[in-house]
């Protein structure tokens, strides 16, 4: 017996008790596990309990024949190799048995060699049925793993919002997801049909000049491409990507796969972009422009300047340098907000007292211009946040800041803390120029200052409201604005009392 892991196991099942002992012995001197039974019943019970290798069967026994015996194992255990042991052989039982599914006969009396012989033939053939076995295992195995892997890749591909169209080497239609169906704004698609009619004519050039290609080049191209909606949706801007397929030797070019993304989006983002830029460009623009316009008055000889006028050009000059300053620190807060940089120290803040402190800090301003400041809370109320300092000081300043520029004279701010649920409710009310609907749309957007002829002495770098929207979304807390043109403007702001940032 070759060596092995385990001992292959025998059955044999003969009515001979001599038989059962010595062959028994011979097999187990030879390395082999080897269960008897002695008669057919016994055989019939251990040949379907348990999967042994090789069984030697007698023909005939008292109470049930070796080939009923052989019929039931074979029906339980197909990979049992089984031979039958019989001096009674005849042309009819060898016949049945073969059918049955016996390996053969041996013989009785038969010699230790012949038997050795015969169940290492029986434990060879074993082997080459079990590696078949597991050989067809795998391969269903792998077979059911392949189709579950292209049924996922399937669902994958047609949930994809890109879409993914693929033509063979003659152009036609060969696979497609939906949504390429609405990025190449087309009802339908037919497989096996000329593709090149339905695609966009910048990208159906790209394709063509793939496929026309003699030989495989690995390089795909890109094209941009706009799909013209009806009135009520708005344009789609579309990136195609056209990649070549090869064959497979890869030397020739067995189709395309075309990838499209909607990048309209990402169109708008550059859009508002290159506004910003301009935005950004024009108001740093004015106030250079005035600095360098009285610095050149100043170094001008020819001008007969008295000192108080070099003076004044000088106030202005530092004015105008001030705001520009003022703008800059404004644009470097957005981007630290919408960049998530800002750092922190969350503390326990007494609203009532900041709003105090910034109240007396802005009486100066509202001396200027006559305005009274009302501040109205409950004295035995605690108004608390959770909140950076800092932060919430600045907001509460930006807002009392325009409740006194865009008031007129001898007008009044109110200003007020309540309770409202899990938040503090801070409004800052004025008397004010107040705002027009369509103004009142674009309040938090970058830059946006009202314009009319109420606000032209009013300077201001338009950032100030963006930046407190900014904010107080970062706290999960919410801002809204009422306000009449010609009444005033009202602004509540609500601040959950515990952090969520």
């Amino acid at each position: 017996m070759e060596v092995s892991e385990k001992p292959a196991k025998i059955l044999l099942v003969d009515d001979e008790e001599y038989l059962r002992n010595g062959v028994k012995r011979i097999l187990q001197i030879e390395g082999f596990e080897v269960e008897t039974a002695e008669n057919g019943t016994e055989g019939i019970k251990l040949g379907t309990e348990i999967d042994f290798d090789v069984a030697l069967l007698d023909l005939k026994m008292p109470d049930i024949s070796g080939i009923e015996v052989l019929r039931s194992i074979r029906e339980k255990m197909p990979n049992t190799i089984c031979f039958m042991a019989t001096a009674y052989a005849s042309y009819e039982t060898a016949v049945e048995a073969t059918k049955l599914g016996a390996e053969g006969y041996i013989l009785k009396p038969f010699t230790p060699d012949e038997l050795i012989h015969n169940i290492e033939k029986g434990l060879q053939k074993r082997r080459l049925i079990l590696e078949a076995e597991r050989l067809r295992l795998e391969r269903e195995a792998r077979l059911l793993e392949l189709a579950f892997e292209r049924s996922r890749l399937n669902t994958i591909i047609n949930l994809l919002a890109d879409g993914v169209l693929v033509m063979n080497q003659f152009g036609e239609m060969v696979y497609y997801n939906p949504a390429a169906l609405r990025l190449f704004d087309v009802d339908k698609i037919l497989l096996a049909e000329r593709i090149f009619e339905v695609l966009p004519p910048e990208v159906r050039e790209i394709a063509e000049a793939i496929l026309n290609n003699d030989s495989f080049t690995d390089v795909s191209q890109s094209v941009q491409y706009k799909l013209h909606q009806d009135s009520e949706q708005p344009e789609i801007f579309v990136e195609a990507t056209c990649s070549p397929i090869p064959d497979n030797e890869k030397k020739k070019t067995a189709g395309v796969v075309v990838v499209a993304k909607d990048i309209t989006q990402y169109k708008q983002i550059e859009n508002l972009k290159s506004q910003f830029v301009s935005m950004v460009s024009h108001e740093l623009k004015a106030p250079v422009a005035a600095t360098i316009g009285f610095l050149d008055l100043l170094g001008n000889p020819k001008l007969n300047l008295s000192d108080e006028q070099k003076q004044d050009f000088l106030d202005r000059s530092t004015y105008r340098l001030k705001s520009l300053l003022t703008m800059v620190n404004d644009l470097l807060d957005i981007s630290r907000i919408e960049l998530n940089t800002v750092k922190r120290e969350i503390v326990k803040l007494d609203l009532a007292v900041s709003v105090a402190d910034i109240v007396q800090m802005m009486e100066f301003e509202a001396a200027k211009k006559k305005i009274t400041i009302h501040f109205n809370k409950d004295e035995e109320t605690t108004y608390t946040v959770e909140a950076d300092k800092p932060e919430i000081e600045r907001v509460i300043t930006n807002l009392l800041s325009n409740a006194i520029k865009y008031n007129v004279e001898n007008g009044e701010v109110f200003i007020s803390l309540q309770k409202a649920g899990a938040y503090v409710l801070l409004e800052v009310k004025d008397t004010g120029i107040g705002m027009r609907p369509e103004e009142k749309e674009r309040l938090f957007s970058e830059f946006f200052r009202a314009k009319n002829e109420k606000t032209k002495g009013i300077h201001g770098t338009g950032l100030g409201l963006s930046i407190v929207k900014k904010t107080i979304d970062r706290y999960a807390g919410k801002i809204e604005a009422e306000s009449e043109y010609g009444k005033g403007s009202a602004f509540r702001v609500y601040l959950p009392e515990k952090a969520v940032i």
